[in-house]
């Protein structure tokens, strides 16, 4: 058995621990994704199968887990097949990572485009799954707006639409995350957003957000770019120290098996 050579930390009896955070973390991601999608009615999981929160962390979460297991095993028996899989694809996603904030801001208004069509797909969908209705309500408080454009985007849910004959309660209204509330407010108003897409501009922003979430998110990203930057270098940092060290290890690796041959042919020599 080679001698252990300079890698991941370890302990005493050489368990790796470098690897056990990001296993761990990638484990409660694809058990919550699991638990989210299991207490979800089927049809409303297959209604918005592409927003689902549930899925995206599942699917996040064992990529994550394949990645940090091929590193951790690869590291802990010195294998050069699980470090170069780990290697090559930590350079995958920093790569997809970079490409895709290099194409965002090139393409900048087919971006927008494509955040437009995935909000209003949400909008749609707002009733049929209970994650996307939290997560558009988080959304439209946080950023004190209501739909994609307008709050008349609203419309466009089956629930909400205006149209003469929607049998519906919610009948040309918006959610309840669209009001404006005082701030000494102790008792949210659910159904404030009554009747308010029956009324202009002008007299709906006496009740509600008016603007649409789309130009919101537009400038808090203008407004945030440092911060964005910061955190686009904090996950940069980790993988590219991950790929270099994993190389670094690799290279180490096959130095090692280069000396133990040499040593065995020289042994195999009656003259060394």
């Amino acid at each position: 058995m080679p001698r252990r050579l300079a890698g991941p930390p370890v302990g005493p009896h050489g368990e790796d621990f470098s690897f056990v955070s990001p296993l761990m973390i990638s484990m409660v991601m694809v058990a919550v994704g699991i638990y989210a999608r299991l207490m979800k009615h089927a049809e409303a999981a297959m209604a918005c199968l592409a927003v689902d929160p549930a899925i995206l962390l599942i699917v996040v979460g064992i990529l994550m887990f394949l990645i940090t297991f091929c590193g951790c095993i690869g590291s802990l028996r010195e294998n050069i097949c699980l470090l170069q899989t780990f290697s090559i694809c930590l350079t995958v996603v920093f790569l997809l990572q970079l490409a895709a904030g290099v194409l965002g801001f090139v393409f900048s208004d087919k971006a927008r485009g494509k955040v437009s069509e995935i909000i209003n797909n949400a909008v749609v969908h707002y009733r049929d799954d209970l994650d996307l209705q939290n997560l558009i309500d988080y959304g439209q408080k946080e950023f004190s707006c209501c739909g994609g454009i307008s709050y008349k985007d609203w419309s466009q849910n089956m629930y909400f639409n205006c149209t003469a004959d929607n049998p519906s309660r919610e009948r040309c209204s918006v959610p309840y995350s669209c009001c404006l509330h005082a701030a000494d407010q102790a008792v949210i108003n659910t159904m404030c957003g009554q009747g308010m897409q029956a009324m202009n501009y002008l007299e709906a922003s006496e009740f509600i957000y008016t603007n649409g979430c789309i130009d919101k998110l537009v400038n808090w990203i203008h407004s945030n770019l440092f911060l964005l930057g910061g955190i686009a270098l904090g996950l940069a940092i980790p993988q590219l120290v991950g790929i270099l060290l994993s190389q670094i290890l690799i290279s180490q690796i096959k130095d090692q098996i280069k000396l133990q041959l040499y040593n065995q042919q020289h042994r195999a020599d009656p003259w060394y």
